[in-house]
């Protein structure tokens, strides 16, 4: 893997190197874990303007950070702990460039704050900063194949953990209560932890977009909607399904649950290579839309996923851009009606060629509208 790194960084070196500037400072930490392989919490890379730096807080008691590593450091990259327990990663970066000879320095301004803007001028005040923008979350959009495998992995995990949870007792128990549940067997079955907040949503709170767990029990001919990931070796993936509780469904939990899947079949049916996000919204919006539910809709049919449960591409109405082969991202329509509750289905899915045989489908549990 350190070749990949290695890659990866010099794909950055070469952006930077086309708009002028010779190093790059990256502190995002999705970033750095893209670019380094893995890093203590707090580190930032310097890339150039000679050897590449990933710069390293240390702890009060005099360790690099806390003993904790995000992933495995590329061992081509030199790893320098501050001698200061105080010291910023972020300003000693900007003295190393500016002591090796650099005369710009391009930052993740959309990261960095104002007064860490301001120390890096103090430090290096002949050092030119200019934005390196978005330039590694644009590099990270399309996923190699490693990591494609390692979210195939933790929707393995999710599948796991949500098809155990079903096979229990549900009624009587509290929204928090399932979604604790639903984190400790995703740890069980191999997982880092969850990939973002379990959402568990019952009756009327059902097919709330990332609804906060609550102490409301779940009851009998309740809607209960279930959203949770994985997350594994850094990369996240999400899931979400909707259940009736003990009974037969209601006509009108038929229904709706019915029309929310077949947008959300519309969406998956229109990941292909070069769709534009705007027609992969569209095409699940528009049937929600002509049935009605256009106000209620959520601003986003789907996201990108990976190191970060929501990264680019975005697609909602508005979004620019094309789909290639080999990005993750999620398509997830959701009804909610006030007062009665509503149907929420999350896949996760690599957009393929059809000569490859379509979307690739990677969080497989029903989605058959089961009675539990």
């Amino acid at each position: 893997m350190s070749d990949v790194y290695a890659v990866r960084r010099g794909q950055l070196r070469d952006r930077c190197a086309a708009v002028g500037s010779a190093a790059a400072l990256v502190s995002r930490p999705a970033n750095v874990r893209y670019l380094a392989g893995g890093a203590p919490p707090g580190a930032v890379l310097l890339l150039g303007p000679g050897e590449d730096v990933l710069l390293c807080p240390r702890d009060p008691a005099g360790d690099p950070s806390d003993g904790r590593t995000d992933g495995r450091t590329d061992d081509q990259l030199r790893v320098s702990p501050l001698p200061d327990s105080d010291g910023d990663p972020v300003v000693a970066a900007a003295a190393l460039a500016g002591s090796s000879g650099a005369e710009s320095l391009a930052v993740e301004e959309h990261h960095l704050t104002v007064s860490r803007h301001r120390a890096m001028g103090s430090v290096a005040p002949r050092l030119r900063l200019a934005d390196l923008g978005a330039t590694v979350e644009q590099l990270r959009v399309v996923k190699d194949e490693e990591e494609i495998a390692c979210l195939r992995i933790a929707a393995e995990i999710t599948d796991q953990a949500l098809g155990e949870l079903l096979e229990s007792i549900l009624v009587g128990r509290t929204e928090r209560h399932l979604a604790l549940e639903l984190e400790r067997r995703l740890v069980d079955h191999g997982a880092d932890g969850p990939a973002f907040a379990t959402s568990v949503a019952t009756g009327p709170n059902s097919g709330q977009g990332r609804h906060r767990p609550s102490d409301r029990r779940v009851e009998e001919g309740d809607f209960l909607s279930v959203c949770l990931g994985a997350n594994y070796r850094g990369y996240r993936c999400e899931i979400g399904r909707t259940f009736v509780i003990g009974t037969t469904p209601a006509e009108w939990q038929i229904e709706l649950y019915d029309l929310v899947f077949a947008a959300q079949r519309a969406g998956r049916e229109a990941l292909v290579p070069g769709a534009a996000y705007r027609d992969v919204d569209r095409a699940a919006r528009h049937i929600l839309d002509s049935a009605g539910h256009g106000r209620s809709l959520a601003p986003w049919t789907g996201h990108g996923v990976g190191l970060e449960i929501d990264e680019d591409p975005q697609l909602t109405p508005a979004a620019m851009g094309k789909l290639d082969a080999c990005v993750p991202v999620t398509v997830e329509p959701g009804v909610h009606l006030p007062g009665r509750g509503g149907v929420r289905i999350d896949d996760t899915l690599v957009v393929r060629p059809e000569a490859d045989g379509g979307p690739e489908l990677l969080t497989i549990t029903t989605k058959e509208l089961l009675a539990l």
